[in-house]
């Protein structure tokens, strides 16, 4: 095995650790917040303490990732994880304001990693063929992180303590971390100066949010994500309430992983639904999506909720991949890849805070939770409403905000 094989092979091992960690992390702090006797709403203010560090960090995380060996950038990132997810043991977990700076740690660790395990991948291949073969393996390992991170995460949270489970945490983030030092170092680009990078961040954002494509794309991507955010915080809540379970059984964790299971599906379904040339009819799907999250708040049998939260996550799926293909797309052509992904998180990020931000002000406001997935239902059915309404049905072929969708 040659030692770029042996690189990609430990930046897999080491993102499915860290993903796993992530995905983990958040059941354990609601975990904590229950056993203190916090209200179902108080976990959307910790997952927006999260969420906040995409937000402003992103005109500098990217350039940080290409300046910096992006070996290097891997391990700063599991550091600052490990260091947030370990302050959960030392702090007074009776503190919201301090459970929610401990998990904004652990999103600036997250925000810090992220264009770095993507940034790596032409370091360590050759071809555009390995490149697409990486890209698609860093994707798997991610997607098998994030169920098996809800799902067995949830049961090992489910038997232990609050700190035993955080210390697993720990483990793994500290495993990641010592995986990533098999990461050969190459150096970065010195010329980098962040202001400049800065400037043209916001001006990135600005050209594809003026672009009609990108701005449907960018738009849809992050409300679809927004909802996604919400009905991960509701549900989590929402299934002891109507399913009846205990918030600790492991079964919570697994009703919430079909969702996600839910997107694989429909992500690996989505070509053959909706033709690339044709994107924006993914957005009849999105109105499906919508459709289930009206009914399924109001469902008491677990076997249908089931069934229901993975025809939300199939319909959301299909919904999303078209989007997302056409702005990474028509995002290099404008900005380049690395901006595109950069400007993509800023837009979804500031959509997910707004979102979850939402969701705690409704409950706090006396609606349940069921009310108030419902109403999260109908923020982004009006964001579909406008985005049907920049498709132009009356000519051939389709228009979007007036400009040609071929």
């Amino acid at each position: 095995m040659c030692m770029k094989e042996r690189a990609l092979n430990a930046l897999y091992v080491t993102q499915f650790l860290s993903a796993f960690s992530d995905n983990m992390s958040l059941l354990v702090i609601a975990s904590l917040l229950t056993k203190n006797g916090f209200s179902p709403e108080s976990l959307a203010l910790v997952t927006m303490a999260f969420f906040l560090p995409y937000i402003l960090l992103a005109p500098i995380v990217g350039p940080f990732a290409d300046k910096m060996p992006k070996s290097v950038v891997l391990i700063i990132g599991n550091l600052i994880k490990l260091l947030g997810i370990s302050a959960l043991i030392f702090i007074d977990q009776s503190n919201i304001i301090l459970l929610m700076l401990s998990y904004f740690t652990v999103g600036v660790g997250a925000v810090v990693y992220s264009p770095a395990k993507y940034g790596i991948l032409p370091e360590l291949i050759e071809t555009d063929q390995q490149l697409f073969k990486a890209n698609s393996r860093i994707e798997a390992y991610t997607i098998l992180a994030i169920l098996t991170g809800i799902g067995g995460g949830g049961a090992i949270v489910s038997v232990t303590s609050t700190v035993q489970s955080s210390l697993i945490c720990v483990l793994l983030y500290a495993l990641s971390l010592g995986v990533t030092f098999l990461i050969p170092r190459m150096p970065g680009d010195q010329s980098i100066r962040y202001t400049r990078e800065a400037l043209q961040f916001f001006k990135s954002v600005t050209t594809l949010l003026s672009h009609s494509k990108t701005n449907f794309s960018l738009i849809g991507t992050g409300a679809f994500w927004m909802s996604s955010a919400v009905l991960r915080t509701a549900v989590l809540a929402w299934i002891p309430l109507a399913l009846g379970f205990s918030p600790e059984d492991f079964s919570v964790s697994l009703i919430l992983a079909t969702t996600s299971i839910g997107i694989v599906i429909g992500a690996f379904l989505a070509p053959k639904f909706v033709q690339l040339q044709q994107y924006y009819k993914s957005i009849i799907y999105g109105f499906l999506m919508v459709m289930l999250i009206f009914i399924f708040p109001w469902l008491h049998s677990t076997s249908i909720t089931i069934v229901f939260l993975l025809a939300v996550g199939c319909m959301g799926g299909i919904f999303i991949v078209p989007m997302n293909t056409v702005l990474q797309e028509e995002g290099t052509k404008m900005v380049g890849a690395g901006k595109t992904i950069a400007v993509q998180n800023f837009v979804e990020n500031i959509l997910m805070v707004i979102g979850s931000g939402l969701y705690y002000l409704v409950i706090e406001q006396g609606a349940s939770i069921s009310m108030a997935i419902v109403i999260q239902g109908a923020i982004m059915l009006l964001i579909l409403l406008y985005l049907g309404s920049k498709i132009n049905r009356h000519s051939s072929p389709m228009h979007v905000g007036g400009k040609s969708l071929k």
